[in-house]
């Protein structure tokens, strides 16, 4: 009596474990509502101390004297410097009166700088780095309403308003050595109307390459809905 027990026993905790294997699989694949991301609050300004203000110590009074004037007040020449400055022009006049201004029998060429064109790196471009989560920002253009969210690559869809439904396969972004820092991610992204039964299949509306420096590569066509991918994060 002991051995048919015993293998009944190995037989329901088989069926058991089998069970909760389904229904962990399927929690994974149940969309997740979307949760916008808030960026960190900026720290407190400092506050100077009063006594630390005045740092170059304690301060002078201003001597005794006349105000200044409101209007300058001219200062005539002394007879020297009148002297000197018409001896100064008739200098001038007799220099023009003898020799005439010299022509330039020459002129200088312009000179024409030659710039080189920068040179292309060789070989294969560096190869891209992976991230674990995508930064995606969908907006619902009846109500304006927009909200920026994560999505994990491979991991557990998320919903936008209950509708839109995303999942992210790749999330890339530029190496550290190429000149333009670009994140590009593949993105499926599906529609599952309100008051549709919840067993069938979502439309699917669109499914391939986003890039965050160029929206208009990766579009989602749909009237109501609009969304581009923003950054991949680790």
């Amino acid at each position: 009596m002991k051995r048919p027990a015993r293998i009944l026993g190995l037989v329901v905790a088989a069926t058991l474990a089998v069970g909760g294997v389904g229904v962990t699989a399927a929690l994974n694949d149940r969309p997740q509502d979307a949760r916008p991301i808030q960026d960190p609050p900026a720290g407190p300004t400092p506050t100077q101390d009063p006594a630390q203000t005045n740092s170059l110590g304690p301060t002078e009074t201003a001597p005794n004297a006349q105000p200044a004037p409101n209007a300058p007040v001219p200062v005539p020449p002394t007879p020297e410097e009148t002297t000197a400055a018409l001896n100064r022009a008739r200098q001038g006049e007799a220099l023009n009166e003898i020799a005439p201004p010299a022509e330039e029998e020459d002129e200088e060429e312009d000179e024409v700088e030659v710039v080189e064109a920068p040179t292309e790196p060789e070989g294969p471009p560096p190869p891209r780095q992976r991230r674990r989560v995508a930064v995606v920002q969908a907006v619902d253009k009846v109500t304006a309403e927009s909200i920026r969210f994560e999505v994990e690559v491979g991991g557990r869809p998320v919903a936008f308003k209950r509708e839109l439904i995303f999942r992210v396969r790749a999330c890339e972004v530029s190496a550290e050595e190429e000149r333009d820092q670009e994140a590009a991610g593949y993105l499926e992204i599906s529609l599952q109307p309100r008051g549709v039964i919840t067993g069938s299949e979502p439309r699917q509306l669109f499914r391939g390459w986003m890039f965050s420096s160029s929206p208009g590569l990766g579009v989602l066509e749909h009237p109501v809905y609009d969304a581009w991918l923003v950054d991949c994060r680790a």
